[in-house]
Parts: C-alpha cells; structure tokens; sequence
C-alpha cells in the first residue's frame, strides 16, 4: 500500500504571497492553517496565508521534503509559473481537499 505525502503552496485572499509546504494529511494540515490563531509569528498567520492553490502527492516522504526543499529556493516567478501550470486562475483549491 502506497503512502501519501504532498507538497503544497498556499496563498493569502489577495494572492500576494505564497508559502510551500509539506505534509502527509492535506486536508488536515489545510485545517491547522485556518484554524491557527495562536502562533502569532508563523508566516501563515502573519500573512493570513490558507488558500490552496497548488499540491503535488508523493509516495515517499524523502521525495516531498527535496521537492518542498526545491520550490522554496526558487523566485516568486517560477513558483506563479509552476502554479498556472495547474491552476491558470489560481483557484482556491481548499474545497476540494476539506470535507465539510
């Protein structure tokens, strides 16, 4: 049985800013970056940064982590043009990973 790992990018209303992440439960994690309002010097928080707009899945952690690793080293640019790869309009994604 395969594991599920994804690297995500997430963005604020105004899509302004953007924050890669990684984590072995999408929808969890997209939870904790709503509903965090007690880590007032996270980046998320600062930025109100919780708008999917960009995931990859992996099956191995060791490969999540060189890909979170890879994106976060690049410029604003390539990360906008790796994200319209996917998702042109920058759609917000989170309904499609939270389940009400």
């Amino acid at each position: 049985m395969g594991h599920n790992y994804f690297v995500y990018i997430l963005t604020n209303k105004n899509k302004t800013v953007v924050y890669t992440g990684v984590t072995n439960d999408l929808e969890v994690r997209l939870r904790q970056h709503i509903e965090n309002r007690e880590n007032k010097f996270a980046f998320t928080y600062k930025y109100n940064c919780h708008c999917l707009v960009y995931f990859e899945r992996f099956e191995y952690i060791e490969h999540a982590i060189e890909r979170e690793k890879e994106i976060k080293g690049w410029t604003r640019t390539k990360k906008n043009a790796l994200i319209e790869l996917e998702n042109k309009n920058w759609d917000f994604l989170n309904d499609r990973i939270i389940e009400e």
